[in-house]
């Protein structure tokens, strides 16, 4: 049972180290997907893993012995790990219970902000154009989304480009790419293992929003003429949007002038085996975590004693 107890937090160091090589190596969109499963399940698994681990203390203390009607003395002795290691993955669980509650308060309270900003702009559809010299360009989520871009942005591209940073924008309206951060991010702050992955799937976003452009202009060279002109003509985009000008734009832009990437079925398979084995693995350690409480409690030391 120690193997399989320990295993999420391997899986999520391997997740940690590869998912950078590898979500660039797929097509964004698969990349995304893969990522954001990816987050869900190290994420879960990571934190099911500590509280086992913190259990098999909290399982020795007379109280909640008594309530569990189990004996202390049988889970001490039983026990796949030492108190301390018990101790410390308690400590780290509750750090990380208290650090994805502020997260979730806050970026809850940013996507509110987000609603009524959207609600509060100029009216006329999906696109909302403010008077600002700044070039910028973003998305605001809310009910509905809103594409705000400035006039200092519109007049820093020409006819074209802005229709390749419109096709953009909406990319990530229509396939809601901010669920898929939020996910990727508390993900991060739960498993601070799988910030790489969180950088990783922001990058494939933002590369699915440059292809479904590139798809949508039927011009690869111009969305990237467009994202590059953008980038070097915007200063910053608000914290909670998606924009334009994120990501490693260079890398954005070499993506846009290479064919698009082909999809790599042994990628897709070595996640696939690595989610399998996470799961399993939680899977195999609740059983165990079972038997051990089993083994400590009265019924199975009577049918011991009787076995004699």
């Amino acid at each position: 049972m120690r193997i399989t107890l320990f295993t999420p937090f391997a899986v999520s160091a391997v997740l940690g180290a590869a998912a950078p090589w590898a979500g660039r190596r797929l097509p964004p969109r698969m990349a995304a997907w893969l990522l954001t499963s990816a987050s869900v399940v190290a994420g879960g698994g990571w934190a099911a893993a500590l509280a086992m681990l913190a259990f098999t203390l909290v399982g020795q203390i007379p109280v909640v012995a008594a309530e569990g009607q189990w004996s202390p003395g049988v889970v001490a002795a039983h026990t796949p790990v030492a108190r301390s290691v018990a101790l410390a993955c308690g400590v780290v669980l509750a750090g990380c219970a208290v650090a994805f509650a502020v997260s979730a308060y806050r970026r809850t309270r940013t996507l509110l902000d987000a609603r009524r900003e959207s609600r509060a702009l100029p009216s006329g559809g999906e696109l909302a154009v403010v008077d600002d010299p700044v070039p910028t360009a973003f998305t605001v989520p809310g009910s509905p989304g809103r594409i705000v871009v400035s006039s200092g942005m519109l007049r820093a591209l020409d006819a074209r480009e802005r229709s390749a940073l419109l096709a953009h924008e909406r990319a990530h309206l229509r396939h809601h790419h901010h669920v898929f951060l939020l996910v990727m991010q508390l993900a991060a702050v739960v498993n601070p293992l799988l910030r790489p992955v969180a950088g990783a799937g922001a990058f494939a976003l933002e590369r699915w929003a440059d292809e479904d452009a590139a798809t949508e202009v039927a011009d690869r060279p111009l969305v990237a003429r467009a994202v590059a002109r953008a980038a070097l003509a915007a200063r910053h985009a608000p914290r909670h949007a998606l924009a334009v000008t994120g990501g490693p734009v260079p890398q954005r832009v070499r993506a846009l002038l290479a064919p698009p990437p082909r999809l790599r079925h042994h990628l897709v398979v070595a996640h696939a085996v690595l989610m399998l084995v996470c799961c399993v693995s939680l899977a195999l350690s609740a059983q165990g975590m079972d038997q051990l409480f089993d083994l400590a409690s009265p019924g199975h030391a009577a049918l011991s004693t009787a076995g004699r």
